[in-house]
């Protein structure tokens, strides 16, 4: 579905026109100051409180570009996306100016030139290096960070206030804490972990200075041992647990079936939503030294220009508008998500105290999965979560799951 927003007249017109991408190559993009700028962005579950902001950034858009009109199309995120983008890099016909597109993709995109570098159009915002890493391949900057997903800690208020519990600030605190809650309470989990959670678990290979490209490392082995002591049957029983996924222990946490869980900033309406609501409160996930933050992977999605973009100034000055620090706000407020501008993210945490713990775990560094075509093979293969739930069930010892992952790993990236 596609709307039009016109700046003379201010009205938007339906219009259900399909692209339809060919697969000849891309013969390049233009730079018109004039004529039918075309946006994707994605779709979501409820459009409405997106849609009123993007709204809002066209109509200030459109009053200060004369004879410029906004195209928007909202598109899935399901996997074929991937398809749709391919199609708009092959066929300038089909191509947007500017597109939405989740971090993760960037490494299949840029390798297969779909996008513009941007790094001269957004020198100077007041992003960190790892956000801009994160929108980045070989030094280029390929899209703006428009924002971000943090896992952070949460845990039950009622249950530590019984127990006489303190929010644990090293790792071997959080195991001890999960033991003496499961012990004591044996109908609650002590923490939902999943062997299927791949981005709960890498924050505790990172802390160990271990990564994902050397997971047969002696730090890495001793951030898995680490995850893995916790699928245990005193404080997340494998037969229950080894099969649970990110959202899965999100559902345990919510309804109130875990005292603790490794949750981002984004499902705080489905915390709010359930048993747990009212009963929460939220700290930074802690890293083996005692007060340390463990870094946290800094998911999100990015606002790039296609190379193919027939308004080349128009696309970069529209994304730095909605990507802007005046509408990331508003997109916090509408949606919930975390601003990547620090300026943005250190006014949103002036008014909404429940963002400091991702905030704090933002300042203290984040981390990405490798920027490289071979993640998605690394992650549609379920690598690491197979290492995990082969350590969890006993089918194999720490150093032989994560010498066999590192094999995998290493295929991926055409090494072995």
């Amino acid at each position: 579905m596609k709307f039009l927003y016109f700046a003379a007249a201010g009205t938007a017109l339906l219009t259900l026109a399909a692209c339809a991408p060919s697969t000849a190559p891309a013969s390049g993009g233009g730079d018109e100051r004039t004529g039918t700028l075309r946006v994707w962005l994605f779709d979501e579950p409820n459009r409405a409180p997106k849609d009123k902001v993007v709204n809002e950034a066209i109509k200030e858009f459109t009053a200060a570009h004369a004879d410029v009109k906004v195209e928007v199309t909202y598109i899935p995120t399901t996997p074929a996306r991937h398809e749709k983008f391919k199609g708009a890099f092959n066929d300038p016909a089909s191509s947007p100016d500017v597109a939405e597109y989740g971090n993760t993709d960037l490494a299949e995109y840029a390798a297969a030139g779909g996008f513009a570098d941007l790094t001269a159009d957004l020198k100077g915002l007041d992003l960190t290096p790892d956000l801009v890493k994160s929108a980045s391949v070989q030094g280029k900057q390929y899209g703006l960070p428009w924002f971000i997903g943090i896992r952070a800690l949460y845990y039950r208020t009622d249950v530590f206030d019984e127990l006489g519990l303190k929010p644990p600030t090293s790792v071997a605190a959080l195991t001890e804490t999960a033991r003496t809650i499961r012990k004591k309470k044996p109908d609650l989990y002590g923490i939902a972990v999943g062997g299927e959670y791949t981005f709960g678990a890498l924050p505790f290979v990172w802390d160990a200075g271990g990564d994902i490209t050397s997971l047969d490392s002696p730090e890495s082995r001793k951030g898995v041992k680490a995850y893995t002591d916790l699928l245990t049957d005193d404080v997340c029983p494998p037969q229950a647990c080894v099969s649970l996924t990110g959202g899965k222990t999100v559902e345990l946490f919510a309804g109130g079936k875990a005292a603790m869980g490794i949750l981002g900033n984004f499902n705080r309406s489905a915390v709010d939503a359930g048993a747990a609501a009212g009963k929460y409160a939220v700290v930074p996930l802690p890293g083996a030294a005692e007060g340390s933050i463990a870094p946290a992977f800094a998911g999100g999605n990015n606002l790039g220009v296609l190379k193919n973009a027939g308004h080349r100034t128009l696309a970069a000055d529209f994304v730095k508008l909605l990507g802007g620090k005046a509408y990331q706000a508003k997109m916090y407020d509408a949606m919930g998500n975390l601003p990547t501008l620090t300026s943005a993210r250190d006014e949103l945490a002036a008014k909404d105290p429940f963002v400091r713990p991702f905030l704090d775990t933002v300042a203290k560094g984040t981390r990405f999965v490798p920027i490289d075509p071979a993640w998605v093979k690394i992650d549609n293969g379920k690598v690491i979560p197979t290492m995990l739930q082969k350590v969890a069930t006993g089918q194999s010892t720490v150093d032989q799951a994560t010498t066999e992952a590192s094999a995998a790993v290493k295929t991926a990236f055409g090494r072995s």
